[in-house]
C-alpha cells in the first residue's frame, strides 16, 4: 500500500510542478507577448501589431491550457518544442545544457568526497568526533562567494585559471571547487557523527582483539556508517545543481540551471519546461541511483532488516563554544542595529574598516556593520521561521511516510533556485517569496528523520505495553510517540537552519529575495560582488556571520544533546537510588 501512495504522490507533485510552469506567463500577470519581444529585440517597438504578431506566432491567443496540452502532446513524442526567443529546437539546448551540469556536478562531488575523507581521516584514527563543527561551517560557505573569491584570486590576480566559459577542463576547475567544498563540509559532517557510535559497536572490539588490521576497521567501519547514508549523498548530489545556478552565473557556464534561470526571466516557456523537467529528471534518477546503491551496500542477507545506524553519541561540548559565538553574532548584530543601514555618503565609499566604520563601507559609502546588523532580521529571523514550519511539516508527515515519500522526491529534486524563480515569477521577488520557496522544499530530510522515529518508536515495548494496559490512542500519541520524536526532529532542524539561511542567501543574490535596498545578507554579498577586489569586507562580513551561524548551530546542538542525555542518566540513576533506599526499608532485618 505504501509505494502505491508513494508512487501516487509522486506522480501527482509531478504533474502539479509542470502544469505550474506551463501556466507561469499567465500567473504572473505579466504580458507574455511583451515579455518574449523585448527578449528578442530591446530596440522594437512594443506596438499592438508587434504584440499581434508575437501572439499570433506563439499561439498565446489560444489560451494557457491548449498550450500545455499541445505541449504534453509533443513530449509523448520526445519533443520539447521550439524556443519562443531564439526560435531554435529546445531538446538540444536542454542536452546540451544538461552535459554540462553533469559534468561540473561530477567534479565538484569528487572534490566533496576527497574533503569529507579529509575530514573523516581524523575521526577514524582516534574514534571520536571532531570535524562537525568546522565542517558545519564550510558547508555555510556560500558557493557564490568561494566562486566569486576564486575567480578574482585564481583567475585575475594569479591568472592561473580562465574565470569564464565552457571550453576545456580547465574551465571547470574553479566552478568545481567553489560547489565542492561546501557540499564536503556537509558530506564529512555527516559521516563523522555517524562514525563515533559505529566504532562503539561490540564487534568492532572483537574485531580489535583478534589483531584485525585498523586499516580493515575502518574500512568496515566506512561500509557500516555509508549504506544510511547514502539518500544523504544523494541529496547532496542534487543540491549541486541549485548551488550550480549561482556558480555557473559567475563563471558564465552554459549549464541547465543557468539555462532554466534565463528562460524564466525573459518567458521562454518552452525552454523552461524543458529545462524544469530535465532537473526533476536529474533528481529522480539520483534519488532512484542512491536507493539501488544503499540496497547493493547492505547486501541480500540485510536488504529486508533496512539496518539502522547507532544513536549518534553526543560530542561533550563546553557551554563556552555556544555561548562565545552567541555572544560574537549578538554584539556584532546589536551594534549595527544602532547604525543606520540606509545612510549614504558617497566621500567614504569603499572605505576600510575604521572605529567610525568598523567593517568599512560599501560601494555607496554605507556602513557594512549597519546592514550587516539590520539584515540579521531578514535573513536569521525568516530563516528560523522557515525552519520552525519545516519542523512541524515534518512531525506531521512523519505519520504519512508513504504519502510523504513520494512528494519528497519531487521536492528534493528542484533546487531552491528553480522553486525561487517559480515563485518570483507569480508573487514577484522578495523576502516573503523566498522564504515560501525554501519552506516547500526544506522538509523532506526532516520528515524522513520523523518519520524513522515513528517507526521506532511505534514497535517499542512500552508502547505495546501502554496498549495492553487500555491507554488510548491520543494519551500514547502525546504523552509518548511525539516527545520520544519531536527533540530529536528539533536537535535537527537546529543543523538544518544554517542551510535554509544559505539558501535564502541564495536566492537574494540571484536578485529574488529581498530588493535593493533591503540588507539582506545575500543581497549584500550580490552587490559587493563588483567591487570584492577592491574591498572584501564588503562580502566578508555577510559571509562570516554565515559561518558563525553554522557553528553556533552545531555546537548549540551539540551542547543540547550532551545536556540532555546527561540529566537523563543522571534521572535514571536517581530513580534507581530511590528505589534501593525503598527496598532497604521495607527488608526485614536478618532475612
Amino acid at each position: 500500500m505504501r509505494p502505491t501512495a508513494a508512487g501516487s504522490t509522486r506522480v501527482l507533485c509531478l504533474l502539479g510542478v509542470l502544469t505550474a510552469v506551463g501556466l507561469l506567463p499567465w500567473l504572473s500577470g505579466r504580458d507574455p507577448a511583451l515579455t518574449v519581444l523585448r527578449a528578442r529585440s530591446a530596440e522594437q517597438e512594443p506596438t499592438k501589431e508587434a504584440l499581434d504578431a508575437v501572439r499570433r506566432d506563439l499561439g498565446l491567443d489560444a489560451g494557457p491550457l491548449s498550450l500545455l496540452g499541445s505541449w504534453a502532446s509533443d513530449l509523448a513524442h520526445g519533443d520539447l518544442g521550439t524556443s519562443w526567443v531564439s526560435g531554435t529546437e529546445v531538446l538540444p539546448s536542454v542536452v546540451a545544457g544538461l552535459q554540462v551540469s553533469l559534468t561540473l556536478m561530477g567534479a565538484a562531488f569528487a572534490v566533496a568526497v576527497l574533503l569529507a575523507a579529509t575530514l573523516v581521516a581524523p575521526v577514524l584514527v582516534r574514534g571520536r568526533r571532531s570535524a562537525g563543527a568546522f565542517a558545519a561551517m564550510l558547508a555555510a560557505v556560500p558557493e557564490f562567494l568561494l566562486a566569486t573569491v576564486a575567480l578574482l584570486v585564481c583567475g585575475v590576480w594569479l591568472g592561473w585559471l580562465p574565470t569564464s566559459g565552457w571550453q576545456g577542463p580547465e574551465y571547470l576547475v574553479l566552478p568545481a571547487l567553489a560547489l565542492g567544498v561546501p557540499a564536503g563540509g556537509l558530506l564529512g559532517r555527516l559521516v563523522a557523527d555517524a562514525l563515533p557510535g559505529v566504532l562503539d559497536e561490540r564487534w568492532v572490539e572483537l574485531w580489535r582483539g583478534a589483531g584485525v588490521s585498523r586499516g580493515i576497521v575502518a574500512g568496515a567501519a566506512l561500509k557500516r556508517v555509508l549504506p544510511p547514508l547514502v539518500p544523504q549523498f544523494g541529496m547532496a548530489a542534487v543540491g549541486l545543481t541549485g548551488g550550480a545556478v549561482a556558480v555557473e552565473t559567475v563563471f558564465a557556464v552554459p549549464g541547465i540551471g543557468r539555462t532554466a534561470l534565463g528562460a524564466a526571466k525573459s518567458q521562454d516557456l518552452p525552454l523552461l519546461q524543458g529545462a524544469v523537467l530535465a532537473l526533476l529528471t536529474l533528481g529522480l534518477v539520483v534519488g532512484a541511483l542512491a536507493a539501488f546503491i544503499r540496497r547493493r551496500l547492505l547486501g541480500p542477507a540485510l536488504r529486508d532488516a533496512s539496518l539502522a545506524l547507532p544513536p549518534a553519541r553526543p560530542v561533550r561540548t563546553h557551554p563556552a563554544i555556544p555561548l562565545t559565538l552567541f555572544t560574537v553574532l549578538a554584539v556584532t548584530i546589536g551594534w549595527g542595529l544602532l547604525r543606520d543601514p540606509y545612510a549614504i555618503s558617497t566621500a567614504d565609499r569603499l572605505a576600510a574598516p575604521t572605529w567610525s566604520h568598523p567593517l568599512g563601507t560599501d560601494g555607496l559609502g554605507r556602513d557594512v556593520l549597519a546592514r550587516l546588523g539590520h539584515g540579521a532580521a531578514t535573513t536569521v529571523g525568516t530563516a528560523a521561521a522557515v525552519c520552525l514550519l519545516s519542523l512541524l511539516l515534518a512531525l506531521a508527515l512523519g505519520f504519512l511516510p508513504g504519502v510523504a515519500a513520494g512528494a519528497a522526491d519531487i521536492a528534493n529534486a528542484l533546487p531552491p533556485v528553480i522553486v525561487g524563480i517559480l515563485v518570483a515569477a507569480v508573487a514577484g521577488p522578495g523576502t516573503g517569496g523566498a522564504a515560501f520557496a525554501v519552506a516547500l522544499i526544506s522538509w523532506p530530510p526532516l520528515a524522513a528523520h520523523a518519520a524513522a522515529l515513528v517507526q521506532e518508536v511505534r514497535a517499542s515495548g512500552f508502547l505495546l505495553a501502554q496498549r495492553a494496559i487500555g491507554a488510548p490512542p491520543s494519551w500514547i500519541l502525546t504523552r509518548h510517540v511525539l516527545p520520544s520524536v519531536a527533540a530529536p526532529v528539533a536537535r535537527h532542524a537546529l543543523l538544518r537552519l544554517p542551510g535554509i539561511a544559505l539558501a535564502l542567501a541564495s536566492l537574494g543574490f540571484l536578485g529574488l529575495g529581498a530588493q535593493p535596498p533591503a540588507p539582506e545578507w545575500g543581497l549584500l554579498l550580490d552587490e559587493s560582488r563588483a567591487y570584492v577586489e577592491r574591498a572584501p569586507w564588503a562580502a566578508l562580513a555577510p559571509a562570516v556571520a554565515l559561518a558563525l551561524l553554522a557553528g553556533l548551530a552545531v555546537s548549540g546542538a551539540s551542547y543540547a544533546s550532551y545536556a540532555s542525555q546527561a540529566s537523563y542518566a543522571q534521572a535514571r540513576k536517581a530513580k534507581a537510588t530511590r528505589t534501593r533506599t525503598r527496598t532497604r526499608k521495607v527488608t526485614p532485618v536478618g532475612v
